[in-house]
């Protein structure tokens, strides 16, 4: 099973999935998925593998992607390397952004975590990150992106403490 993990900006999945990771790291039942981004690591950011623009796209153009997406200028893909575990029977978990579940849905057996949070909190977290002014954190709030019907959908509220919200995703990967 593919669970895809999805929410808007600011509702804390990476956070979730880095606390997830951890305690799961030796249940070989669980795979996260590292996703390839053309962008460089930073500390303190997200746990992804970077890649430059021309390396992608040539990824991309072998077929090494099992999805791929483009948002906010940036190139997203998760390795092919993932359909090994799948048929093995390990759950594999990806953030993705929704524009691929639907793809996701018509090729592999999936489950759509989306992980949310109050308007209040996603604009307080917005803010805090300090990358988009509050024209623009108003234009994401306002944002609506609707799931595929027809789906398996686990919602994870993700307004309280760090341990509070991974409980909730460790649930709902594991239940």
């Amino acid at each position: 099973m593919l669970v895809l993990i999805v929410g808007p900006s600011g509702a804390g999945k990476d956070t979730l999935l880095d606390a997830v990771r951890a305690g799961l790291a030796n249940d070989t039942r669980v795979l996260f998925a590292r996703r390839e981004i053309t962008r460089p690591a930073t500390p303190g950011g997200e746990d992804h593998l970077p890649v430059d623009e021309a390396t992608f796209i040539a990824r991309r153009d072998e077929g090494g992607y099992a999805l791929w997406w483009q948002a906010h200028g940036l190139s997203y893909g998760i390795s092919l390397d993932i359909e090994a575990a799948l048929a093995a029977g390990v759950v594999v978990v990806a953030s993705v952004s929704r524009s691929v579940i639907a793809e996701a849905a018509q090729r592999y057996a999936v489950r759509v975590v989306e992980i949310t949070a109050s308007p209040a909190v996603l604009a307080e977290r917005l803010r805090a990150r300090g990358r988009e002014g509050a024209e623009d954190i108003a234009r994401r709030l306002a944002r609506e992106v609707p799931l595929p019907v027809g789906l398996l959908v686990t919602s994870v509220v993700n307004d309280g403490s760090v341990a509070e919200g991974a409980a909730r995703l460790r649930a709902a990967l594991l239940g």
